[in-house]
């Protein structure tokens, strides 16, 4: 067994790759007090804050750091997941950019809303919304960083794991990606005042 050294200022994952390829069975909606809103017309600061919202936690960075435009151009299908006051505590997007598939981009709630129930409501929109006519295959990728529950949760929904792989990139609470005391269970190792 060999252990691969993680250059100080840098975080690993190991990150999962996980498909569907038929339709699950109909079951009837989990309830939930959210719901789940189109967002065609985000801004990129609306989407911004959302998306560190809900993946701050869980080191999501890869849009914080694109320009206004790059974002833009990079958004998908985007729903947002609104409580009963109308305020956005989580988020959908779905790509369907491929021929006959869904990639599920991002699937989130605030962490606040962390085990209380809302995820197989969440994660059974979500595959009602990617399994639309045509759609013979919807896949997402998740990794070690994110929310424990999250790869069980694909799982027992219905997905098969196929692929891992190995990623290590910059810690984007030292490059000021994101506030440094977020993701509080993933020590910060390296740069200043380490």
């Amino acid at each position: 067994m060999a252990l691969i050294d993680i250059p100080p200022g840098e975080v690993g994952a190991v990150v999962t790759y996980l498909e569907m390829a038929e339709r699950p069975r109909l079951r009837p909606m989990p309830p939930s007090p959210l719901r789940l809103k189109p967002w065609p017309d985000v801004t990129p600061a609306e989407y911004r804050l959302l998306f560190e919202r809900v993946g701050g936690r869980w080191l999501w960075f890869s849009r914080l750091r694109m320009d206004d435009a790059t974002l833009s151009a990079n958004i998908c299908e985007l729903h947002a997941v609104v409580d009963r006051s109308g305020i956005e505590v989580g988020m959908v997007e779905l790509d369907f950019r491929e021929k006959g598939e869904c990639l599920i981009r991002f699937l989130g709630l605030v962490p606040e809303l962390a085990g209380k129930g809302h995820g197989e409501w969440l994660m059974a929109q979500t595959l009602a919304l990617g399994w639309r006519a045509g759609v013979t295959r919807v896949h997402v990728n998740t990794c070690s960083l994110d929310h424990p529950a999250a790869l069980k949760a694909y799982l027992r929904a219905g997905f098969r794991a196929y692929k891992r792989a190995f990623e290590s990139f910059p810690d984007p609470r030292l490059t000021g990606l994101l506030p440094r005391d977020v993701a509080p269970q993933i020590p910060l190792v390296g740069g200043a005042g380490h």
